[in-house]
């Protein structure tokens, strides 16, 4: 059979096993895009570390849609253009219809409302907060799949309901680090009862956890239901989704170094906290649960190399 004949063929068996054929860069090509996202990520995060007071909207722009424009790259390559279509959609259709309740009922977050910092809403909810959904969440579920070893599954069983808990967890140490910076520090969005995370309600995370975990699940069930197809999974390519989550992490750790000016900052209810306590409380979850889940993450990762294939193109 002539090589022609041998590529020609391949395509088809791809097309006929539901792979999208049609976005494959060179794997250099994709991870050389891929790192210059992490490195405009990067430089966004250390920008706002020196303004944590008052970052602007542009910064919070950046910083979203950098992690976003990750994503989607990433997830073409791995998921095909249907499956990151489809791992958008549910983002944006379960994260705004929940936020949108939480807004206006207060379940399962807790009452708040947002501010003017992340710039026009849909309906009650930024357009920018779907977009930082898809970001981050989709890192998270790139982490819970490397810690499970299900970086070139057919998901069934077990498995599709143990990766949506893995990637709930992941997801919500994120939110955990963040969200007391973004609400009572820098007035993002604002709960109107207060909390004691730091002016944060815990039930907040509760209901954080039920939304990633509701994404995540019909995700799984997507790619557990769609024909049999290899994901085109070079170790790189993995490895970097690691080092955007680590580079969140780091971040928020960044945060601590500049002096606050105010140095207290005052939720709804009248409580005074001071801006260096909410900055540390953030460096050590970032450093102490995202850190560890990036650790894992990038030992179990070494693990799985020898079944990592890596593809010819």
């Amino acid at each position: 059979m002539t090589e022609a004949a041998t590529k020609a063929r391949g395509r088809s068996e791809a097309a006929a096993a539901g792979v999208d054929t049609s976005v494959f860069l060179s794997a250099r090509a994709t991870n050389l895009l891929l790192v210059l996202i992490v490195a405009i990520y990067g430089i966004t995060r250390l920008l706002e570390s020196t303004s944590h007071s008052s970052a602007p909207t542009v910064l919070v722009a950046l910083d979203i849609l950098s992690a976003l424009a990750f994503a989607l790259i990433h997830g073409a390559r791995h998921y095909g253009v249907r499956g990151i279509g489809v791992f958008v959609a549910i983002c944006l259709i379960v994260g705004n219809v929940i936020e949108n309740i939480g807004v206006m009922t207060g379940f399962p977050f807790g009452r708040y409302f947002f501010a003017d910092l992340m710039g026009p809403k849909l309906f009650n909810v930024p357009i920018l907060l779907g977009c930082a959904y898809i970001g981050m969440a989709y890192v998270s579920y790139v982490l819970a799949s490397i810690l499970l070893g299900r970086i070139d599954p057919i998901l069934a069983g077990a498995h599709s309901f143990a990766l949506p808990v893995v990637a709930g967890f992941i997801m919500v140490a994120w939110d955990l680090a963040q969200d007391p910076v973004w609400a009572t520090v820098l007035h993002g969005w604002i709960w109107r009862d207060g909390g004691p995370w730091f002016g944060v309600p815990v039930s907040n995370y509760f209901g954080w956890y039920l939304n990633v975990f509701l994404i995540y699940l019909l995700f799984t069930v997507f790619l557990s239901r769609r024909p049999a197809r290899h994901i085109r999974a070079e170790s790189a390519s993995w490895t970097l989704a690691i080092l955007l989550y680590s580079v969140c992490a780091a971040g928020n750790v960044l945060q601590c170094i500049p002096s606050p000016n105010p140095a207290t900052t005052a939720d709804p209810t009248g409580k005074l906290w001071r801006v260096t306590d909410i900055t540390g409380a953030s460096a050590l979850i970032s450093i102490f649960v995202m850190g560890a889940f990036a650790v894992f993450a990038w030992a179990r990762l070494g693990d799985l190399r020898k079944s990592i294939r890596t593809p010819t193109t």
